[in-house]
């Protein structure tokens, strides 16, 4: 598995490359959000159907825009979220017209994160866009804690592996629904 350095992630990811990244918490898988070979290459590594969507993790909010419909959110709504990023924060946000099915999956929302992670931000930085953001792990199995377990799972079938340091979390991103405020998952 080809080790990607920093100069080198945005054009692996922006040729199409799946990734596998530090995040705040565990490995990750990414890649580039508008091409959607690379997202089902991504989907079929992972062996994660489409229905259930992704998430985009962005370095800064205005990376985001593309993707969500902030007209159906009220200020309020918006300044909540703002509140808590960046941070380990997911929030379902409602999606413009037109995005591709295998970022939403079967819903009319997205889940979205800006992170607090150096890491990653400077990854976002790079393709000047959010990344596609799933554990890097076969759906169902325990996402890599380390580099070692990223090259078990996935030598040869992903671009590229980028090193770095973990973040701090120990738990999944909390999961708030923009619109009512409910936590749908705990982190």
């Amino acid at each position: 598995m080809l080790e990607v350095l920093p100069a080198e992630v945005a054009e692996v990811v922006m040729g199409g490359g799946v990734i596998a990244y530090p995040t705040e918490a565990v490995y990750g898988l990414g890649c580039d959000p508008d091409n959607d070979a690379a997202i089902n290459h991504l989907l079929q590594v992972k062996q994660r159907p489409w229905q259930k969507g992704l998430i985009l993790v962005a370095g800064e909010y205005q990376q985001l825009l593309p993707y969500i419909d902030e007209s159906q959110l009220t200020a309020e709504q918006l300044a909540f979220a703002h509140s808590k990023w960046p941070g380990p924060f997911t929030f379902i946000m409602p999606i413009k017209p037109g995005l591709s099915k295998l970022l939403s999956g079967t819903f009319d929302s997205i889940a979205v994160r800006v992170t607090a992670h150096e890491g990653v931000r400077a990854l976002c930085a790079a393709i000047n866009k959010p990344i596609v953001s799933t554990s890097a792990n076969l759906s169902g199995q325990q996402p890599a804690p380390s580099p070692s377990a990223v090259k078990q799972q996935f030598e040869g079938i992903i671009s590229g592996l980028v090193l770095g340091e973990l973040g701090h979390q120990h738990a999944p991103s909390t999961i708030i629904d923009a619109k009512s405020g409910n936590i749908l998952r705990q982190g």
